[in-house]
């Protein structure tokens, strides 16, 4: 039986942050891209996409925001997640200092969401790849397809994001943690502490490559994934 994939996008992302990932996972089986706009929490989050998925076993993949989401349902439901992939995440909750940020985004986005992505642009992508139609082209139209109403609802469940590290060892699912070495928002650090959290997880760093990973490296991305499946048998 082939495995059921549900892949968690992050801030202001839909179902193009993994175009590239969709494409490949495919041929090994069943992918549903999850809606993560609607609701105010991170427990909410995960109670939503539980409930909307027609899966009842899942490999979950969640980048970023779509990670922190991915914690919460290993909290309510572990029993549902055959694997875990984590890219670009982190297990910390939100600091004093980028929820202050986040907030004077939240009010610049009121008025032009335009400039809150252009702001965000270089700490998203690598510098070398962020100009590339098929990064910031991508950014763009995802921000601009789900509006400052879905970021200002996004960016409030990420400030109140409880603390996932001392869940961590509750864990026991195959998990692979992906994290590009130039992340300027939740950098390598951060993976290698989720690692050291979860027992038997792997890290993979991808090198020329920032926060949205499956953007700026997709070929490698859709590559760690496939090898791992496979080399997991799910």
């Amino acid at each position: 039986m082939k495995p059921n994939f549900l892949l968690l996008p992050g801030l202001l992302n839909d179902a193009s942050l993994f175009t590239e990932q969709i494409t490949a996972l495919i041929p090994l089986g069943k992918v549903e891209v999850a809606d993560l706009t609607n609701a105010e929490t991170i427990s909410e989050l995960a109670a939503s996409v539980l409930k909307a998925t027609s899966s009842e076993r899942i490999v979950l993949l969640g980048l970023s925001l779509g990670g922190y989401v991915a914690f919460e349902i290993m909290r309510q439901a572990p029993e549902r997640v055959a694997g875990l992939v984590l890219i670009d995440t982190t297990a910390r909750p939100d600091s004093a200092e980028a929820t202050a940020k986040r907030e004077e985004l939240i009010k610049l986005a009121a008025t032009d969401l335009d400039a809150v992505t252009e702001q965000l642009l270089p700490r998203l992508s690598h510098p070398e790849r962020m100009n590339h139609p098929a990064v910031r082209g991508v950014i763009q139209s995802m921000a601009t397809g789900l509006g400052k109403e879905v970021f200002a609802r996004q960016q409030r469940a990420i400030m109140s994001r409880p603390d996932s590290r001392a869940t961590l060892a509750d864990i026991t699912c195959p998990t692979l943690v992906i994290c590009g070495e130039d992340d300027l928002i939740t950098p390598p650090e951060l993976a290698a502490e989720i690692v050291d959290g979860i027992k038997h997880a792997k890290l993979a760093l991808i090198a020329q490559c920032g926060h949205l990973s499956t953007l700026d490296q997709p070929e490698e991305v859709s590559r760690l994934l496939v090898e791992w499946i496979k080399r997991n048998k799910f």
